[in-house]
């Protein structure tokens, strides 16, 4: 077993005066890692990432319970990417901008989607899949993903 840590660190000095912080996150009994850059081309869906109950149930899924930390970077200097979350019977979505990452720190019970503003903090549900769709007709942006497991 091994330890990920992971750290976010932000800097910026307005006036002369430094602010941002440094977060250190330690995650311990990793077993397992997935890394891997993918080529998303543009005007498609592009799955990245399955997710099951167990590993053998679908091709190339990842143990869902088993999974303690997931990183999408998109590496595109440029485009921008849409990011699908998608879980067992809802989804939401997020604008990743060029250079940037959406940090997830399980699969499990991870995710909400509802259709208004007022947030229920209701039961959540799995992670079943992570899709990719870049912005824009002619980009085809490399995506990062990593995801460690126990």
């Amino acid at each position: 077993m091994a330890d990920l840590t992971t750290t976010i660190t932000e800097t910026v000095s307005i006036n002369g005066t430094n602010r941002g912080s440094t977060n250190t996150v330690t995650t311990t009994g990793i077993l397992d890692t997935l890394e891997r850059t993918i080529t998303c081309p543009h005007s498609q869906t592009t799955t990245i990432a399955s997710f099951a109950a167990a590993v053998h149930t679908s091709s190339s899924a990842i143990d869902v319970d088993l999974v303690k930390y997931i990183r999408v970077t998109n590496l595109d200097a440029d485009a921008e990417i849409e990011l699908a979350v998608v879980g067992t019977s809802d989804n939401y979505q997020v604008t990743i901008t060029a250079g940037n990452s959406h940090v997830l720190s399980q699969a499990a019970a991870i995710l909400l989607g509802e259709a208004d503003t007022s947030p229920s903090f209701g039961t959540m549900e799995n992670l079943a899949s992570i899709q990719v769709r870049p912005v824009g007709s002619s980009y085809n942006p490399q995506v990062e993903l990593f995801i460690a497991s126990a």
